[in-house]
């Protein structure tokens, strides 16, 4: 072997060496634990009519994908966003802020937003106003779910005005207390966990399935934005759209955290079609 030969093997081997040494900050996996990436999950996803995207709120790496992925499906889908993380009565105002009838300053101050909303969510607002998408405020005003839990069912929503009906699923709210997720989040909340809990819970995701329906149409796909336990395991969000449109073509995608990302941790498999699992030392955003 020449010299020339020899250094370039040298090259080529350290380089591969290197790529093994490499630090990710994340893996995306199948349902069944199989490491998958970016690109082939794109793929899969841009056949679907309605993706949720499930994310844990204080996840740099979720809301860096989150606007990557609408970006990716933009160039070859027609595509309109919606999320959890506004609520259904602030519609006027965020369509408004879209189309360019009112400036960013106004918008700020019309609208109620998350604290994170600057950092985590604006970017999203932003890129569908740059578009010209349409982005749904899916989620029910706080204040209802909180009516509900507070005086312990649905029937407190009986005495709501036209308007106020009109920013939540209508009436009366399908409701099965049985379902895993639910009953999960009693047996998490221990002494605080109610019945009344688990269906201000039930309150949001149909009211989220609602609004992402009613938007809908055929031609688009729907890129949803919520918390993972809004959609995981087929349940929450995906329990309502199912009930009311089986025929959709639909896949989840869930966030996750480890301390060693290079293998899915058996509590995670079967959380939604495609789980980002995050190095659990990734800054956080909040």
């Amino acid at each position: 072997i020449s010299m020339k030969s020899f250094l370039v093997l040298t090259i080529c081997l350290l380089g591969f060496h290197s790529l093994g040494q490499d630090k990710r900050a994340y893996r995306i996996y199948t349902s069944k634990g199989k490491v998958v990436r970016y690109h082939k999950m794109k793929k899969s996803l841009l056949k679907k009519d309605v993706v949720l995207f499930g994310e844990l709120h204080n996840n740099a790496i979720s809301h860096w994908l989150e606007l990557e992925l609408t970006k990716d499906l933009y160039l070859k889908n027609d595509l309109m966003l919606g999320a959890e993380m506004i609520e259904s009565d602030n519609q006027m105002v965020l369509n408004q802020y879209l189309s360019g009838k009112i400036d960013k300053k106004a918008f700020d101050t019309l609208a109620r937003f998350w604290p994170n909303y600057e950092t985590d969510y604006a970017p999203l607002v932003e890129y569908a106003r740059d578009k010209q998408l349409i982005f749904v405020a899916s989620n029910i005003p706080r204040r209802y779910a909180n009516k509900v839990y507070k005086s312990g069912g649905f029937e407190v929503l009986d005495s709501l005005s036209e308007e106020e009906i009109s920013w939540i699923a209508p009436l009366p709210i399908r409701f099965d207390s049985e379902l895993p997720q639910y009953k999960k989040i009693i047996h998490m909340m221990g002494e605080h966990g109610s019945p009344s809990l688990v269906m201000a819970q039930a309150l949001k995701d149909a009211t989220m399935a609602h609004f992402i329906l009613a938007h809908f149409k055929d031609e688009y796909q729907f890129l949803h934005f919520n918390g993972c336990f809004h959609s995981d395991y087929q349940e929450g969000i995906l329990w309502y759209l199912k009930q009311a449109r089986p025929d959709i073509k639909y896949a989840t995608i869930s966030t996750v955290t480890q301390p060693d990302i290079n293998r899915l941790e058996q509590d995670y498999l079967g959380k939604a079609d495609f789980i980002i699992c995050v190095d659990e030392d990734v800054t956080e955003t909040y």
